[in-house]
């Protein structure tokens, strides 16, 4: 078993900042991207949060992501923001259009952010999960590198693209968390295995002759199965046209890798839609979601997705976090 170090979110936080420091991004660029990270170790998703720092220093070395970029935020409608990220980390801009976005819904009932010139932004839902704190009911999509072949295809054409709905509770929380990519597996989930040298699961992947592996390196050269199959596709599809078309992002057939150092910025999308559930629902939305909630919990053997979740951040924020002994040694190497 790979040996392991707890550490406390504010240690998480503080190393990863530290570390992106050291690469090269500014303050502002650096703590919203470091903050993510803790929280996505808190979630219990380690594919997404340290494991990937040294990656982003890799980038800010390489000029794939600015560690000095200032997000633009403009106003092209009243219900409409847009974030261009200047080819810098998704994080920053993401938090900046965040504050002008979460007002707007809350005036107008709804509003929506497109974000461009982007980079990869994590876990799209801790992104969603701000919002529903804030009381907004959130729907977001972030486009990726190409990694999914269409139906009948063996050339990747879109991303693992993921979507993610986040319902607040009422009290600034979240009662329901959906966040799942149109892959049947997230690519760096492929990536770690590859790093570890271990197998995958048949089912994850396919090979570059569009046949099943198990094999993680070949897997990288091929494509992802997609989730469903053409269900999943579809689904990729969808979050395509949100993220990039409708953000002015670039689609992912043309966008660079999100790892190594092959090509420019990815200049990736993101686009959250922000819903006052107030004023939808003519104030029926807290006994819907409660009711919808609870059935599901009260099911024996059921699971509410974004529990898992929830327990693990409980967990993190008493216990602390078991870390890979490598991944920390990676980092403090920085």
């Amino acid at each position: 078993m790979a040996e392991t170090e707890t550490l406390t979110l504010d240690e998480i936080e503080a190393l990863a900042f530290d570390a992106l420091i050291r690469a090269g991004a500014t303050e502002a660029n650096a703590r919203p991207l470091a903050r993510a990270t803790a929280d996505t170790e808190a979630d219990g998703v380690a594919s997404h949060g340290l494991a990937y720092i040294p990656i982003y220093c890799e980038h800010l070395a390489c000029g794939k992501v600015d560690g000095s970029a200032v997000p633009r935020i403009t106003r092209p409608r009243p219900g409409l923001v847009v974030a261009d990220a200047g080819t810098g980390f998704a994080h920053g801009a993401i938090a900046a259009g965040f504050e002008a976005l979460i007002p707007a819904a809350r005036e107008q009932g709804i509003a929506a952010l497109a974000v461009r010139e982007s980079y990869n932004c994590g876990v799209l839902g801790v992104h969603t999960r701000a919002l529903a704190e804030a009381g907004l009911l959130a729907i977001g999509f972030t486009n990726a590198p190409a990694s999914i072949a269409p139906s009948g295809g063996k050339r990747p054409a879109v991303g693992t693209n993921p979507i993610s709905l986040a319902a607040p509770d009422g009290e600034g929380g979240t009662a329901l968390l959906i966040d799942q990519s149109a892959s049947t597996i997230a690519k760096s989930e492929i990536m770690k295995h590859a790093r570890e040298g271990l197998p995958i699961p048949e089912g994850w992947a396919l090979g570059p002759d569009g046949q099943p592996t198990t094999d993680p390196e070949i897997a990288l050269k091929g494509s992802m199965a997609p989730s469903g199959g053409y269900k999943g596709v579809g689904l990729a599809l969808m979050v395509e046209t949100m993220a990039a078309a409708m953000a002015g992002a670039t689609l992912g057939m043309d966008a660079s890798p999100f790892s190594g150092t092959k090509g420019g910025p990815p200049r990736t999308g993101q686009f959250f839609i922000a819903i006052d559930p107030a004023a939808s629902s003519g104030g029926a939305y807290a006994e819907r979601i409660g009711r919808l909630v609870t059935e599901i919990r009260d099911e024996p053997g059921a699971r509410l997705p974004g529990d898992g979740r929830r327990a693990m951040r409980r967990r993190g924020a008493r216990d602390g976090v078991a870390v890979s002994r490598a991944t920390l040694d990676r980092i403090r190497a920085i």
